[in-house]
């Protein structure tokens, strides 16, 4: 006797999914989930390196989204297309609020937790991270050194020294309220852009300018939406300090770097840093 070929969904009805499919599942071809899941290699035999590990991984995902509605805001500002920077922006802080709530399963590592496979890391560090340094790089927290790592990966390589040549997000920004008829000095709109990013006393008077005016006006939001960024980047920082003192002291970081001392001198910098003066002169 013949059987009636296979149902293509869970049960009776037209409500039922669909869970026949001859290759792999649409959503597996999008998603690449089986490549995501398999991507983890523990270096150790410690059971609490695994969360350490995929927590990295998660953040470094972020990283990369948020590089990318930064640099469609550049693009935008560019072209003076300012709800589509400001939709960018918007969505970056999102997704900086998730980023940060990455700590939270690191926050309360003890030093022996940490310790259980701290060695095997080896020189291992989050600043070695070429996403999270393009990162730095759109809030203009460039530096050519923060290339040295990278040297023997080609391909990296190129795409941070492009990133470190190319305006930063607030050098889009400066350049827009220029056009706006703001007065922004030429020595911060035609600087060496592979440098630092450093104040401006003519730049804190046009933001004081900005937010002397109608409270509702698009400078004024873009501002806060950088505020928004700027704040979240500091707590970033000072989560990032927090947990490392955490779990491992005053002790040398897994890179070499000062760890908790190195830190702590960044989290005193703040991103954008005339919107955060000009707040004095309102």
């Amino acid at each position: 006797m013949s059987h009636p070929p296979a149902s293509r969904g869970a049960g009776i009805g037209s409500e039922s999914p669909n869970l026949d499919f001859a290759g792999t599942t649409p959503y597996e071809d999008y998603v690449q989930a089986d490549v995501l899941t398999h991507l983890q290699r523990p270096v150790s035999d410690d059971p609490g390196e695994m969360v350490f590990l995929v927590t990295t991984q998660v953040m470094e995902l972020w990283f990369t989204v948020i590089v990318h509605e930064w640099e469609t805001a550049c693009r935008a500002l560019r072209e003076d297309r300012l709800p589509i920077a400001m939709d960018a922006l918007k969505r970056s802080v999102r997704e900086l609020e998730a980023l940060n709530s990455s700590w939270r399963p690191l926050s309360q590592l003890t030093p022996a937790e940490f310790n259980a496979y701290r060695a095997a890391l080896g020189e291992g560090s989050g600043f070695q991270s070429a996403m999270y340094r393009r990162m730095e790089f759109l809030l203009g927290e460039k530096s050519s050194s923060m290339l040295v790592p990278h040297r023997g990966a080609p391909r990296v390589h190129a795409e941070l020294e492009k990133a470190l040549r190319q305006p930063s997000l607030y050098d889009e920004v400066l350049h827009l309220l220029a056009r706006r008829g703001h007065v922004v000095p030429r020595v911060v709109l035609e600087r060496d852009l592979s440098q630092r990013y450093e104040p401006s006393a003519e730049v804190e008077a046009a933001w004081t300018e900005i937010y002397s005016g109608d409270r509702d006006a698009d400078l004024v939001r873009l501002g806060e939406a950088l505020t928004d960024i700027g704040e979240l980047v500091w707590r970033w920082r000072n989560d990032h300090l927090v947990a490392t003192r955490r779990a491992m002291g005053a002790k040398t970081g897994t890179g070499g770097s000062a760890g908790v001392a190195w830190l702590e001198r960044r989290a005193t910098k703040n991103v954008f840093p005339e919107l955060w003066t000009a707040r004095s002169h309102v």
